[in-house]
């Protein structure tokens, strides 16, 4: 594929996802609406509450990964300055 047709393929794709946005802003006026309604205001919390654990999970991962390779390569030295070398 030439260049100049890959660029248009790009720049046709970029406008029809600039287009077809407005559609994608309904969600915000389904939680107000739950929000403000004291029936389902318990909906509206578990909402938020299940962000906010989603979005938890990827750093406390990555951090606990992180915790256990530097206590691993702590372990290691450890290990290796015990040891007395035979030379």
């Amino acid at each position: 594929m030439k260049p100049a047709a890959l660029l248009q393929t790009f720049a046709l794709g970029l406008l029809l996802l600039a287009l077809c946005s407005g559609a994608a802003l309904g969600c915000p006026t389904c939680k107000d609406a739950l929000s403000h309604d004291p029936a389902t205001a318990n909906l509206a919390r578990g909402y938020a509450y299940s962000i906010l654990f989603m979005l938890s999970m990827p750093p406390l991962i990555f951090g606990s990964l992180c915790a256990y390779f530097y206590w691993e390569v702590r372990r290691a030295r450890a290990r290796q300055t015990a040891v007395p070398s035979n030379s």
